[in-house]
């Protein structure tokens, strides 16, 4: 089995995006790091910016699929539709 790794930047437009990510990453890193398949997951802002630093690896292409569909049914997923991401995935 072949990890995935995803790693990238979330972007945030303004100080209320801010606010939406700092209120809802908890919930979001806890659920995540639930996950079966799940072997990383780390989320930190770059100080003094709206950016934040994303670094997930989970064990293979299922775990990561089956990742990316519970986040797009999150509240999470929902909250940050709007919010730019650069993300590159490797290992798919």
């Amino acid at each position: 089995m072949k990890n995935v790794l995803l790693t990238g930047k979330l972007i945030c437009s303004d100080k209320d995006d801010v606010a939406v990510v700092v209120h809802h990453l908890p919930l979001h890193v806890e659920l995540t790091r639930a996950e079966e398949g799940c072997i990383s997951f780390e989320v930190n802002r770059s100080p003094g910016s709206l950016e934040w630093q994303v670094e997930e690896k989970f064990r293979d292409a299922d775990a990561f699929r089956a990742h990316q569909e519970r986040v797009a049914e999150s509240e999470w997923g929902r909250v940050t539709a709007g919010m730019e991401r650069r993300y590159t995935v490797e290992g798919i």
